[in-house]
């Protein structure tokens, strides 16, 4: 008897009924005490559920009640009960039975499994509470030991934290009995986000309750790869490492579009939807350490933990994204969105991955996924180095011998012209083992598969398919932990995905028609850690997601300084151009001198201009080139932080440059970082000294930062402007502090400067510089140049000036202005002119004035030369970035 009155819900009495039998039933045929599980599907009338989650629920309850389980279902949702009881009746007279299961016993199973399952709505925390009761009197009723619960959340992200609090308050089991909560994707919108949900879910439920579900670990081939790689241990060890793997392309195509789904393929685009989790949890798997034992959870997510922490950092340069061209249209119709709106949401994306272990250093790992393409389909593709010679002629090639055959292991995940998961070995790697559950497999006639009949692979599949969520659901009653993401290797996943997310979130993705249509549109090569498009198509002008009309009228700046040129172009064609113009310098210097002195500046700017000269400039004369620093971050090399470590990760491990001929900075000396004891910069100096003859660097290639800033010379500062100092140690106005750089007067004695300016944040902070002898104009608060906003090399026509004369003719046409508060805070801060460009000794006067009001926006100063300017042939090399 319960000790108070208790109001049973409509149909707990049928159900109690229904439970009492099965556990008899149960407790008869396993002669023990019955356990009793409660699963409580939250959504249980959407989308999800209706598709896939009542099915596998099902599933479950065909496999488990018949070994000493018992089970009720509980859906809810927060639909009024009458209403919802409905909805969920029809999802639940659509079930389907396992092929093999006579009608008979089919029709006897459903009915029971119905009558198991009743609706609720929960929407308050008293709704919770009673659900507790209602839980608990079944239980004490019929006898039953609760062995736990299961809360699966089939409801947005944001509704978590309030579900959360419900459960954990009111819903929990009792004492001995587990709780299980899962969880379904989004997991959070970038690393921050992610580390949010993550901290408000872990001050409600621990870390062993939580089961983060990605539903590509259930599907049957992906699920297979642990288990394919541990019984063919003694086949793969000697062929999975970098020395006999050419590439791993990780792939899932759609040809179904976003329509109907805008609103979540805004916020999330293609690579948070598919890349930063399916993808990457196919990754882990193929690319992770093998444990000794592949059946302990711990183990496997200790060593997909160990992948990410190898994976190397991804740059915009990592990635190429498209959109199909409907989209934008479609996004508009079903978010109300003006005309003008064009938005920039990828819709196609692929991306290089490297993993820097020794098992996988330079394996390119590619991932892709997108909509709207030719076909469904979704794999995973090792391809094997092939470094045979076939004496015969390939009409005598056997594919179970010959080694000039391709060489492949496929885990088809499904679709496709397969139809079905399969795992597909090339016949001249090796005959593999897999468990009975696999069975060997005959496709059609003529089918070909990754430039391969089928008939050149052993190819099998499932004796039984079996629904990704149906496999986990299964998972999730037994406790099992490898196939679900944990907290610590979600975070680690967003914190490798977020960086090139956000450097893509302005890049507008190219346009595809979508289908067979795309033709070789969306083909793209890789080389070197950069991912480019085969073919080019001409950049266009597209208007970004906010009302601002576009300009109508441009035309070419050609501007020079002393006789040197001012490039101005977009990315790819600026970072050719400067790649060129530093090799035939290096030409010309080790020709003339047998050696090339080439200082580096670090930083992002650089970055695709080491992967050019890496990639694409073999004549380049590495053996006979010296490479030093412009400056250097007061951390050990080792640290991401650190310029000398961008320029190994991006240049040195592929180019052959003699050791002895690369120079880092001393910053790391007796354990102490740029402790001025310990001399580093007069330890560099002299080095400089001692190899480079004249001090005179062949070619010094600086960059800029954000606030005019150039090699480590802060406008703040007179730190490292004049005097004899070769290398100074100068501070930052940003984390890490401490900088070591080249001075003024070392720069200016350099043969030849280049200064690559790239990114949107340095629009406003860019050069406008003289011909010949006329005046340096620029911006005080830069120090080296005037502000400038506006797009690539172009200038309204009007009203600029009417010639190609110097700034002095074009300030017959200058207006007062008022320059805005930060402009004005910088000239009363200001006291030097710094320019790299020329003596240190310059008069500075203010001019408060504007050229062509519609770009420049601050005060010059005019700077004339008291003594004799450096005779440096000095090259700009100015990107301005659309959009």
């Amino acid at each position: 008897m319960l000790a108070e009155p208790f109001n049973w819900h409509p149909g707990m009495w049928k159900m109690l009924i229904v439970v009492m039998c099965v556990a008899l039933l149960g407790c008869l045929q396993a002669q023990e005490l019955q356990e009793h599980v409660s699963i409580i599907l939250l959504g249980a009338t959407g989308d999800l559920a209706k598709k896939y989650l009542w099915q596998g629920l099902f599933q479950l309850y065909l496999d488990e009640a018949g070994r000493g389980h018992s089970f009720s279902f509980h859906g809810a949702a927060l639909t009024a009960p009458k209403q919802g009881q409905e909805l969920m009746a029809k999802t639940l007279e659509s079930l389907s039975c396992p092929k093999d299961m006579a009608p008979s016993h089919c029709a006897e199973e459903k009915d029971q499994f119905l009558q198991l399952s009743q609706y609720r709505q929960l929407k308050t925390a008293e709704d919770y509470q009673a659900l507790n009761k209602d839980i608990e009197a079944q239980l004490q009723h019929a006898g039953l030991r609760e062995a736990g619960r299961i809360f699966y959340f089939s409801v947005p992200p944001f509704a978590y934290a309030d579900i959360a609090r419900n459960i954990n308050s009111s819903c929990r089991p009792g004492p001995g009995a587990w709780l299980r909560v899962v969880l379904e994707k989004p997991f959070g919108h970038d690393h921050f986000s992610a580390q949010q949900l993550a901290t408000e879910l872990g001050s409600f439920f621990q870390e062993e309750e939580m089961y983060r579900v990605d539903h590509y670990l259930g599907k049957q081939a992906v699920a297979q790869i642990l288990p394919f790689r541990d019984q063919n241990r003694k086949a793969l060890d000697s062929l999975w490492n970098r020395h006999h793997v050419e590439r791993v392309e990780i792939i899932m195509k759609e040809t179904v579009d976003a329509e109907g789904r805008t609103s979540f393929y805004e916020e999330y685009g293609v690579i948070r939807d598919v890349l930063q989790n399916h993808l990457t949890e196919v990754l882990t798997l193929v690319a992770m350490e093998l444990p000794l034992n592949v059946s302990s959870a711990e183990a496997v997510l200790r060593h997909k933990l160990q992948v990410f922490q190898a994976l190397r950092g991804l740059q915009r340069g990592s990635a190429v994204v498209g959109q199909y061209q409907s989209y934008s249209e479609q996004v508009r119709r079903e978010l109300q969105k003006p005309d003008s709106f064009h938005s920039l949401t990828p819709t196609f994306a692929a991306v290089l991955v490297h993993i820097d272990n020794l098992r996988w250093e330079g394996v390119p790992f590619i991932l892709m996924s997108g909509k709207a393409l030719d076909e469904r389909v979704g794999y995973a593709r090792i391809l094997f180095k092939n470094q045979a010679c076939c004496v015969q002629s390939e009409k005598h090639w056997a594919a179970a011998q010959s080694q000039c055959l391709p060489r492949q292991l496929i885990f088809h995940i499904g679709h496709g012209d397969l139809g079905s998961p399969a795992v597909l070995v090339s016949r001249n790697l090796f005959r593999p083992s897999l468990p009975s559950s696999w069975k060997e497999m005959e496709g059609p006639p003529g089918l070909r598969l990754f430039g391969s009949p089928l008939s050149d692979y052993y190819a099998y599949s499932p004796v039984q398919e079996r629904d990704a969520h149906s496999v986990l659901l299964s998972h999730i009653f037994h406790g099992r932990k490898d196939s679900f993401i944990t907290t610590e290797n979600l975070l680690a996943s967003w914190g490798f995905w977020t960086p090139l997310l956000e450097s893509l979130a302005h890049k507008a993705p190219r346009l595809y028609p979508g289908g067979a249509e795309n033709g070789r549109l969306l083909d793209f090569e890789f080389s070197s850690g950069r991912l480019f498009f085969s073919q080019q198509q001409p950049e266009q002008l597209v208007p970004g997601p906010g009302p601002a009309p576009m300009p109508s009228d441009f035309q070419v700046v050609r501007a020079k300084y002393r006789e040197s040129p001012l490039v101005s172009a977009w990315s790819e064609e600026l970072i050719s151009k400067l790649a060129n113009d530093i090799e035939a310098t290096a030409v010309r210097a080790v020709r003339r001198f047998g050696q090339f002195h080439l200082a580096l500046s670090g930083g992002s700017s650089p970055v695709a201009l080491f992967q050019q000269l890496a990639t694409a400039h073999y004549g380049f004369p590495w053996a006979h080139t010296h490479l030093w620093l412009v400056d250097e971050r007061c951390v050990p090399l080792s640290d991401p932080e650190s310029n000398f470590q961008g320029l190994q990760a991006h240049l040195l491990q592929h180019v052959r440059v003699p050791y002895y001929n690369i120079h880092p900075m001393p910053v790391h000396l007796q354990q102490r970082l740029c402790a001025e004891e310990d001399q580093g910069a007069q330890i560099y100096a002299r080095e400089i000294s001692a190899l480079v003859a004249n001090s005179s660097f062949d070619l010094v290639l600086l960059g800029m930062g954000a606030d005019g800033h150039t090699a480590s010379l802060f406008p703040q500062s007179p730190t490292g402007l004049d005097g004899e100092q070769l290398v100074v140690l100068t501070t930052s106005p940003s984390q890490p502090h401490r900088r070591m750089s080249l001075s003024l007067p070392l720069i200016n004695r350099a043969k030849k400067v280049a200064v690559l300016v790239m990114g949107r944040m340095k629009r406003e902070i860019t050069a406008l510089l003289s011909h010949e002898a006329a005046p340096v104009w620029m911006a005080l608060e830069a120090a080296l140049f005037a502000l400038y906003t506006g797009r690539k090399e172009v200038l309204p026509t009007s009203p600029a000036p009417s010639s190609e004369s110097e700034p002095a003719r074009a300030s017959e046409a200058m207006m007062q202005y008022e320059p805005p508060s930060w402009c004005r805070s910088a000239l009363r801060g200001s006291k030097h002119c710094n320019s790299v460009m020329g003596a240190a000794s310059l008069e500075c006067r203010l001019i408060p004035v504007i050229i062509w009001p519609a770009f420049i926006s601050c005060p010059l100063t005019k700077c004339e030369s008291r003594g004799q300017l450096a005779q440096s042939s000095v090259h700009l090399h100015l990107l301005m970035q659309r959009g």
